[in-house]
């Protein structure tokens, strides 16, 4: 199955990882450079993944995902926080507001890519 997989990440050389690991992997990847431009796709598109960063300019990750769980025809969309921030409270934070699952960067790329199978698998 062609998944559609929206990258929300304000780092290039981040995008650029991500798009080339998950083309190769045969799916579709869609990016959105801040938050305003991820919830603009998200007004219009219905992506089976969100990878989400959480530091972003315009809307942070946080707020992206509780959007997300809010809006009932995006109930099958499954959220990866991706983020620097690794502390306890925002990993904790990351739960609280509906994320499927959450990475920290520094990330090893197959501990991702194995993190996207099985989100997409469920």
């Amino acid at each position: 199955m062609n998944h559609q997989i929206l990258i929300v990440e304000d780092e290039p050389s981040i995008v650029i990882t991500l798009e080339f690991l998950l083309k190769q992997k045969g799916f579709t990847p869609q990016i959105a450079r801040d938050g305003i431009e991820a919830m603009t796709f998200l007004e219009n598109h219905q992506p089976d993944l969100v990878i989400l960063d959480v530091m972003l300019p315009g809307k942070n990750g946080y707020e992206i995902c509780q959007s997300i769980r809010h809006e009932t025809r995006l109930d099958r969309t499954k959220v990866l926080l991706l983020t620097a921030k690794g502390r306890v409270a925002d990993v904790e934070k990351g739960k609280a507001v509906g994320a499927d699952a959450y990475l920290t960067k520094p990330f090893a790329i197959q501990s991702l890519m194995d993190q996207v199978d099985q989100l997409l698998a469920n």
